[in-house]
């Protein structure tokens, strides 16, 4: 099992140009990306634009069906009605296994709104130092993550500085 990190940016693009670099350092076998989706909302918009990120992802990949199932509670369930709301809602509970909490779909809910963008991210094998140095102009900010409660504290205060 890798890790999950959302990071939020705050402009609709900034989640590309962080997948940008993302690929450069998985290139550089800085990071392993198991997989990752990108989410963009462009001011205006009524709803995000979401996607795979095809061209990084490898075996042990999450597939787009949880890439729905996830971008399908945090986007798009009020739409939806309160029957399928609730089916989704059972669904949830599974998520909760890979550090997918309700207290993580609100913050996503809150943070990612129109004129941000996210990257979703399931890594491992990071060489920490070098993945925040690389992302360190990118002023992200950690939403969510399933590290332990001090590699959380460690990659908050990393970014912090």
């Amino acid at each position: 099992m890798g890790t999950l990190t959302v990071w939020k940016f705050n402009t609709a693009d900034g989640a590309d140009a962080a997948e940008r670099i993302l690929i450069d350092l998985s290139k550089q076998q800085l990071i392993k990306v198991s997989d990752a989706a990108v989410v963009s909302w462009p001011e205006g918009k009524k709803k995000p634009k979401t996607r795979q990120a095809s061209d990084m992802t490898g075996a042990g990949a999450l597939g787009g069906s949880f890439w729905g199932l996830l971008f399908g509670l945090l986007f798009f369930v009020p739409l939806l009605g309160m029957a399928v709301g609730a089916a989704m809602g059972a669904l949830a509970g599974s998520l909760s296994d890979v550090g997918i909490s309700d207290h993580f779909i609100k913050e996503v809910r809150e943070k990612v709104t129109p004129g941000t963008s996210a990257l979703f991210v399931m890594t491992s094998d990071a060489v920490q130092d070098r993945v925040v140095e690389a992302f360190a102009h990118a002023d992200p900010e950690l939403l969510a993550t399933n590290l332990s409660s001090e590699q959380e504290a460690s990659l908050r205060e990393a970014f912090a500085d």
